[in-house]
Order: C-alpha cells, then sequence, then structure tokens
C-alpha cells in the first residue's frame, strides 16, 4: 500500500454544513434554553473544526515523503493544474478554516453563557452563519484535496526502501518479455499514471533479498524532447528510485528504431543517470543477441531462447551492490 493510498474520503463543504447542523439540532433538542444553544454551538463547532483538521492531518508531510513518491506526487497532480506546493497551500486554507471555527466557537461560547435565553438564541444563530461562512469559503480548496487524493490513489506500490533495477530502452526490444521472464508470477501490472500505457512492477530474490524491477514504458522509452512536463516529472521521480539501470538495446532493428537511435537514447539515460547522487549505473544490454550482436555491449542475451538472461540478472544485482544493514552491536 502506498502512502496516499489510506487518505480518506475528502468531504465537500455542504456535507460537512449539514452533518455539524443536524447533529447540533438532536444536541440542542436533549436540553433546554442557554444550555441548548451552548449545547448546539460546541456540537457544530467541533465537528467542523475536527472534520476540516482531518482532511489536513490525513495526509503525509511533503517535506518527509520520500523525494521519488514527492516527485511522483508532483507528476501526477500536474494533470489537475497542481503541483505540490499548492496542494500545500490548499491543505493551509483548510487548516485556517479549522482554527477560524474553533475561535468562532471560543467567541460565542462567553457571548451566550452570559445572554438571557432570546439573546443566546440569536448569537447561536450569527455564530452558524459564521460557521458556514468559513466552511463554504475553502470548498474550491477542498475540491482540489479530493481530485488530487483521486489521483495519487492510482501510484503503483513502489518501495523506495527495497533495491530497485530500473529497466529503460525504446518500444519493442524486449523490455517487458524480460521484466516477465526474470520475475514470472511476482510480476505485477499497475496502471501508469503518466501516460495511457502500463507501469510493470516485478520482483525476484537473491540471498533473501527482495528486489523491484521497474519496466518504464511511456517514459524511459524515448528521447527527453518527446516527452512531455508531467512525463518529465515522472522521470526525476524515477532517478531517485533507481539503485541501477539496464538498458535493452536490439541490434538487429527489428524493434523499429534504428541502433543509432538507440544509443542515442542510452547516452542521455547515462547522463541523467550519472547526474544522480550516487552516479547510478547504467549497463547496456543487447537482447535477441541469437539476430544480431552487431554493438558494443556490457552483456549480449536472448529472452526468446534464454541465453544470456540470468547472467544479465547477476550483473544487475552486482551493480545494485546492496547490503543488508545490520543493527548496531555497542
Amino acid at each position: 500500500m502506498t502512502i496516499f493510498e489510506s487518505l480518506p474520503t475528502t468531504p465537500r463543504s455542504e456535507e460537512l454544513i449539514d452533518k455539524a447542523f443536524s447533529r447540533a439540532a438532536r444536541a440542542g433538542n436533549a436540553k433546554h434554553g442557554i444550555e441548548a444553544q451552548e449545547s448546539m454551538l460546541q456540537t457544530a463547532g467541533n465537528i467542523l473544526s475536527d472534520n476540516l483538521g482531518n482532511v489536513v492531518t490525513s495526509w503525509p508531510d511533503f517535506d518527509l515523503v520520500d523525494p521519488f513518491y514527492r516527485d511522483l506526487a508532483d507528476a501526477i497532480v500536474a494533470r489537475e493544474d497542481l503541483d505540490v506546493d499548492a496542494l500545500r497551500q490548499h491543505l493551509n486554507e483548510v487548516m485556517w478554516a479549522s482554527r477560524q471555527v474553533e475561535n468562532i466557537k471560543q467567541e460565542y461560547h462567553g457571548r451566550i453563557r452570559n445572554a438571557d435565553p432570546d439573546t443566546a438564541r440569536k448569537l447561536r444563530k450569527q455564530a452558524f452563519a459564521r460557521y458556514a461562512d468559513v466552511t463554504e469559503s475553502v470548498e474550491d480548496d477542498l475540491l482540489a484535496i479530493a481530485d488530487a487524493r483521486e489521483e495519487l490513489r492510482t501510484l503503483p506500490d513502489i518501495r523506495p526502501d527495497e533495491p530497485t533495477i530500473v529497466v529503460a530502452g525504446y518500444p519493442n526490444v524486449g523490455k517487458s518479455s524480460f521484466v516477465n521472464r526474470v520475475t514470472r508470477a511476482s510480476n505485477e501490472v499497475a496502471t501508469y499514471p503518466f501516460t495511457t500505457r502500463q507501469l510493470r512492477v516485478g520482483h525476484f530474490e537473491r540471498d533473501r533479498i527482495r528486489y523491484q524491477l521497474v519496466d518504464t514504458p511511456g517514459v524511459l522509452d524515448r528521447p527527453a524532447e518527446e516527452r512531455n512536463a508531467i512525463e518529465s516529472q515522472a522521470v526525476s521521480a524515477l532517478v531517485h528510485l533507481a539503485d541501477a539501470v539496464l538498458f535493452i538495446a536490439d541490434a538487429s532493428g527489428n524493434c523499429g528504431y534504428p541502433l543509432s537511435s538507440q544509443l542515442e537514447l542510452r547516452d542521455e539515460i547515462e547522463e541523467l543517470f550519472a547526474d544522480a547522487d550516487g552516479d547510478i549505473p547504467v549497463l547496456t544490454v543487447c537482447n535477441k543477441s541469437d539476430e544480431s550482436r552487431e554493438m558494443d555491449a556490457d552483456h549480449y542475451m536472448s529472452v526468446e531462447t534464454d541465453e544470456g538472461v540470468e547472467e544479465v540478472l547477476d550483473a544487475a544485482v552486482e551493480a545494485v551492490g546492496y547490503e543488508f544493514e545490520l543493527p548496531y552491536d555497542g
């Protein structure tokens, strides 16, 4: 489960007001006079303040979110003409409304307590009108937060704390076949939020360590100038995620792309991941080696014939160089 998948449904302002006022009416019916007005004021104020505050506190602190998920969130909410900073502003506005409701409740509580019954009823109605005004003023913010929640719930379940191998290369070079081959039944296919294509996340184990294999159709399968802004943001997220990259090429050209174009993309990806912290290794793999080996590559394989597949996986694991962090024994 991702950090956004458990976000609760964001209520509309009208829903909150109806809920608060109906419960306040029931609370008031159980009492009389000034005590009834106080009870209604407190009940409605608590419901509005608490529910508005919960909208905000249910979200993770983006300053503490893994950079992978922050960049991924930026890419996804950008489809709603938002970014993480704009989303945070909407959350701030809702928190402001929660505090305003609390302030109104405190203000009118003292005024009602010192009033006669008729005046107390009028003051409670004034407070309710102000409650409604404040809550309605953040309706657009609540709608924006609700839209962002729906978008972010589509995030694939990728775990930044697991060693990750990103698989890149032009379409039809055998990336998905490789991921399917080495992960077998553990392969998962999740909706890819940046394009109409899909993201493939597979897993395999070596020496009791679970590795993620991430196939990247729609992002790392063409030059940067062909990516839109959202896809470019997604690439930034993948740079945070990757521990190693397998660039798969087809020297035969049967994939539909000339080898020269494939190698230009490889060079671009090498430069991209070299700029990341730790200089992420990029291994060049010639797939369909039973058809052609006419290229310089770190490794040669044929997913079709199974030749060299395990060797490529071994090389990827070695490139990651993941080691268990043993607990400190003082």
